[in-house]
């Protein structure tokens, strides 16, 4: 069959991975840079232009969607699936996803676990927010960053108040969480394909870092999910629509709790932590998909 990886940088490690994984299955393989795509839209005849080129002959695509392309590689997404290709990540999904707020809404919705959360219109009122997630210490985090970036451990109520304030005085969208002390800087990302958690890993932040992402120095080794943590990393994956997920969560005195779902989760982290091929496992989604 013939499979297309959406992705602006061919170097990154996960593309690279799917596009090995894929030609040792006997697939034909190409890259496509969906920043570069033209999409033609008319009756019933849907149509990409990349390179000057109609792309035809497709069966699959797996869309690898940076969070600053996310309209217009969205957009791509959807063109394919209007021309009746199998998607690995859904157009709707990768919305939904990418959006913090609407995520988080649509997990507690669904019954699962969160760190308690506040978001509101630039309150004036900061020291009410600041009580409602049972004061400080707690986390400040942007609407639009991502890997870590954005996100900030403010350790007293004065500094919690003066962060909040800083951000609506530049009408930054944030959302204030609560601090779960107990997880101690590290956290558990599942790696889940068609249902399944394919790998999983703790994340541990670097000496006196909050934040566990491998991108700010973060260390990871793998680990087993008790049953409770892999129930709630497959349906939150499930409830957003998502067919390949790296659902982050939280080791609590309550049990997991659910921080995040990535809809265009990294191979890297994972497949060095867990010595397992996830990205075979991609292919094999798509192959029991495409037509």
């Amino acid at each position: 069959m013939k499979f297309a990886v959406l992705s602006a940088n061919p170097n990154l490690y996960s593309t690279k991975r799917i596009i090995e994984a894929g030609k040792k299955k006997g697939h034909e393989m190409i890259i496509i840079d969906h920043t570069k795509c033209d999409l033609v839209i008319e009756k019933k005849k849907p149509i990409v232009i990349y390179k000057d080129q109609e792309i035809r002959d497709i069966q699959g695509v797996v869309p690898r969607i940076g969070a600053s392309v996310t309209f217009f590689g969205t957009a791509v997404v959807r063109q394919f699936e209007m021309m009746k290709i199998f998607t690995a990540t859904e157009s709707q999904a990768l919305v939904r996803s990418r959006d913090k707020l609407r995520s988080l809404q649509i997990l507690s919705r669904a019954g699962l676990d969160l760190p308690k959360t506040v978001f509101s219109n630039y309150s004036k009122n900061v020291s009410n927010v600041v009580e409602k997630v049972g004061g400080a210490p707690l986390v400040i985090k942007l609407l639009e960053g991502t890997q870590g970036l954005g996100v900030v451990l403010a350790d007293n109520k004065n500094s919690a108040e003066s962060i909040l304030e800083a951000f609506n005085g530049l009408q930054a969208r944030v959302i204030v969480q609560e601090f779960i002390k107990e997880a101690k800087g590290a956290d558990l990302r599942a790696f889940i394909v068609d249902g399944q958690v394919v790998g999983a890993m703790k994340r541990q932040g670097k000496e006196g870092e909050f934040r566990s992402n491998l991108h700010r120095g973060g260390s990871a080794n793998i680990v087993t999910l008790t049953d409770e943590e892999e129930n709630a990393a497959l349906k939150a994956a499930r409830v957003m629509g998502l067919g390949i997920a790296g659902v982050d969560m939280l080791q609590s005195a309550r049990g997991p709790l659910i921080l995040e779902v990535n809809s265009s989760p990294g191979l890297e982290g994972i497949e060095t932590a867990t010595g397992k091929d996830i990205a075979s496992q991609i292919i094999k989604y798509v192959e029991r998909n495409a037509e």
